[in-house]
């Protein structure tokens, strides 16, 4: 989730060259990631879980009077800094601040909060929880793990900063719910068992991790945290926020670069990450024959360049009260493709083909450059 700057590897500079988001605030161009989950079924194969409503990241303002540098108040994250809350390799738990910090909750049938994944079906969804540490240690950006410049204070959310991290951030918070409940009727095993997996070979839950990779315009992120305070945690209500539109956010991607199958059904997890229960921790598998290499960028759309001589231009949007962005040559049939809608525009004489509710085509010869 975020900007589409995100890389295999990158820099503060190339998050803050992204051309959108996923996240509404256009001076938001972090990325946000956590492990997606699949289902295995008793043959061993695995089925992607979709998400309900994509990722909520909170960010909480969150201090204590005891801070070393309480008095300075909560700051920004500074240009270049990335974490990581969690540990994918934990298949047991140990009660520490770090694995705490790690929950879900079974939406639609009670229970209290969990620390792994609970092992009744969840109606209205499995919501995952990870919370980041706030303290900082006010010089590292980065550490070799990820982490260690980092520290939760005394009571986890909120409380004491230690000494040697004597520097406070709002404290980020992720949510991400799983519709679970498409699986319903396809649970198994004993009554303490469930059947789902994180993307990193963890069915205990307690591998479950987060990644944050600064991209804020971070003189933005410092105002919002000194102006903005409404209780109620509605961005909209922060005056110095300005905002992508929904259809911008939806359009916003990055393209494929590794080829593996990670939607669907799958005979293994991507990655070559193999199911570990544990309760020992998990060890990376070798020599598996997972792919090695980056593939070419793949785009979620067919390149015609060569073949009919159109260039992909992207997702636009009817203005509204103001008619079509292209009004003219309308067809419509229910086996409509990119192909066909182009080469009816095309032989209309008409410049720019575009399809709608997946069986319109629509043509024009210009496109406001706002769009």
């Amino acid at each position: 989730m975020g900007g589409n700057g995100f890389d295999f590897s990158m820099t503060y500079e190339q998050a803050r060259a992204a051309s959108c988001s996923t996240c509404k605030v256009t001076a938001d161009l972090s990325n946000y990631w956590i492990p997606t989950l699949y289902y295995q079924g008793q043959d061993g194969k695995f089925t992607s879980v979709s998400q309900s409503g994509g990722m909520l990241a909170y960010y909480l303002f969150r201090q204590d009077s005891r801070d070393p540098e309480y008095s300075k108040g909560l700051i920004a994250f500074p240009k270049g800094f990335r974490m990581l809350a969690g540990d994918p390799k934990l298949r047991s738990f140990s009660n520490t601040l770090e694995q705490r910090a790690i929950s879900y909750v079974c939406l639609g049938n009670g229970g209290p909060q969990t620390n792994e994944f609970p092992t009744r079906n969840c109606p209205n969804g499995l919501r995952l929880q990870i919370l980041f540490p706030s303290c900082w240690d006010g010089v590292n950006l980065d550490s070799p793990d990820h982490k260690s410049h980092m520290a939760y204070p005394d009571r986890l959310d909120n409380g004491k900063c230690p000494s040697t991290h004597p520097k406070r951030f709002a404290t980020l918070f992720y949510e991400v719910i799983f519709s679970v409940n498409e699986f319903k009727d396809k649970w198994y095993g004993e009554n303490d068992t469930q059947p789902f997996v994180l993307s990193n070979g963890d069915p205990t839950g307690y591998g479950l991790h987060g990644d944050f990779i600064n991209g804020w315009d971070v003189n933005v992120l410092q105002a919002a945290i000194t102006q903005c305070k409404d209780g109620g945690g509605s961005i909209e209500k922060c005056s110095v926020f300005q905002f992508f539109d929904d259809e911008t956010r939806r359009g916003c991607q990055v393209p494929v670069k590794v080829n593996e199958q990670v939607q669907g059904q799958s005979d293994k997890l991507p990655g070559c990450n193999s199911v570990q229960r544990g309760p020992s921790n998990a060890q990376p598998e070798l020599g598996c024959g997972a792919t090695t290499q980056i593939s070419l960028p793949q785009w979620g759309y067919k390149d015609v360049t060569s073949t009919l001589k159109y260039r992909y231009l992207g997702c636009a949007r009817d203005p509204s009260g103001q008619g079509r962005t292209l009004p003219s040559a309308k067809t419509s049939s229910d086996g409509m493709t990119v192909d066909a809608c182009i080469k009816h525009c095309n032989g209309k004489g008409f410049a720019y083909a575009g399809l709608e509710y997946a069986k319109e085509c629509w043509c024009g010869n210009s496109v406001a450059d706002d769009l």
